[in-house]
């Protein structure tokens, strides 16, 4: 056999040269899993900065006469400020201003759940608000009333209303729109008597249940 004849490889050695080995293709193959997961983990990123802003809860929440015997409307909104919920407590007054605000933050693109609560004379001006905010077309998710008095109809944008009164004291049964389509509950309190007009917003039932239902509006938002 000639030097030659001796140096030239082996069929089988030349269709070996250059190709990659089991090993390297088994690192490659990890390679290529890592950069299609990178991409996918950008993905959902960019889905989650870059997609349509989530909408959360506005809670107002509106003292009666004076704004001195309310104070329990201010321990719900520590209770939903606690669970990252917007809340805020104003006087019965300040209800013309917080539909302007609504209204205004609406125009930005804003779409914040909205839910309306209040006390005595805070009450009825909460379903003043919403029946303002009917004529806007700005719908109100929840709206929560302690103690009305000869308050007017609920409006058809309200979506859920619930009432708390006493049918042995303060306050009455409400009423709807003969077209609303939402859900009203009107609970009478009356059973308990350590609670009166005056303190139906500090009672811990009252306020526990409304820390829930304006909970279950900001989670399913």
């Amino acid at each position: 056999m000639s030097a030659l004849t001796a140096a030239r490889p082996l069929r089988s050695d030349r269709l070996l040269v250059g190709m990659p080995s089991a090993g390297e293709r088994l690192v490659q193959n990890d390679r290529n899993c890592v950069a299609r997961l990178w991409v996918g983990v950008v993905a959902v990123i960019a889905l989650l900065y870059c997609g349509p802003a989530r909408a959360d809860a506005r809670v107002i929440l509106l003292r009666g006469w004076f704004g001195v015997f309310s104070t329990g409307l201010d321990e719900i909104a520590d209770a939903l400020k606690a669970k990252g919920i917007r809340a805020e407590v104003a006087g019965h007054l300040y209800w013309r201003t917080a539909v302007d605000d609504i209204l205004r933050e609406r125009a930005e693109g804003k779409t914040d759940a909205l839910v309306l609560v209040g006390h005595s004379q805070g009450a009825n001006n909460v379903i003043d608000m919403a029946r303002m905010l009917e004529a806007k077309n700005v719908p109100v998710a929840l709206l929560i009333t302690l103690a009305p008095y000869r308050q007017n109809p609920i409006p058809d944008n309200v979506m859920r209303a619930i009432n708390y009164y006493q049918s042995t004291g303060w306050g009455a049964p409400i009423t709807a729109e003969t077209s609303f389509r939402g859900r009203l509950s009107n609970i009478d309190v009356e059973e308990d008597s350590t609670v009166s007009h005056i303190n139906i917003d500090k009672s811990t039932r009252v306020q526990v249940d409304i820390v829930r239902e304006v909970g279950a509006i900001a989670k399913a938002n």
